[in-house]
């Protein structure tokens, strides 16, 4: 998994509308950019109607919040109309953006083992260095610890 001071390396995906996102483009601001396993399920929904929520904060902080799952755009735009999202999802249907962060991993549930996302959270300076991390996130709470420490990083 990328560490705090790593380097992000340059990615492009497409978003909920089939456009392109490159890192490149978003690269000198700040970024949370965050990975969870799939759309329209109890926890992924929570974090992403969380992230909705705090979306002015963290304008005002300067910062795009952007979601990755290995989702296809199409059913990301289903999820972001239905909950009525305001933050950008990207599709990494083939894992390339998952695996360069090290979040999909081996995981059990239930005495069965497992490829998947482990739900992650990357906070990247405008820079592109990695400032953050929270690996295995717990979702309750979760959103305002990061505005936090995105806080604390710009003081």
């Amino acid at each position: 998994m990328l560490q705090v001071g790593d380097t992000v390396p340059d990615f492009c995906l497409p978003n909920q509308d089939e456009e392109e996102m490159c890192f490149r483009d978003i690269k000198g601001r700040w970024i949370v950019l965050y990975f969870y396993p799939k759309d329209n399920t109890p926890g992924c929904t929570t974090e992403a109607c969380d992230f909705t929520a705090a979306e002015p904060d963290f304008s005002k902080l300067n910062a795009t919040i952007l979601g990755v799952s290995p989702d296809s755009p199409k059913k990301h735009r289903n999820f972001i109309e239905k909950k009525e999202l305001t933050i950008t999802l990207l599709a990494d249907e083939e894992k390339e953006l998952c695996n360069l962060f090290g979040v999909w991993q081996l995981k059990k549930f239930m005495g069965k083992e497992y490829m998947g996302v482990v739900r992650s959270t990357f906070i990247i300076n405008p820079d592109g260095k990695i400032a953050a991390v929270w690996d295995k996130v717990r979702v309750k709470g979760h959103v305002d610890e990061v505005k936090e420490k995105l806080t604390a990083l710009q003081s």
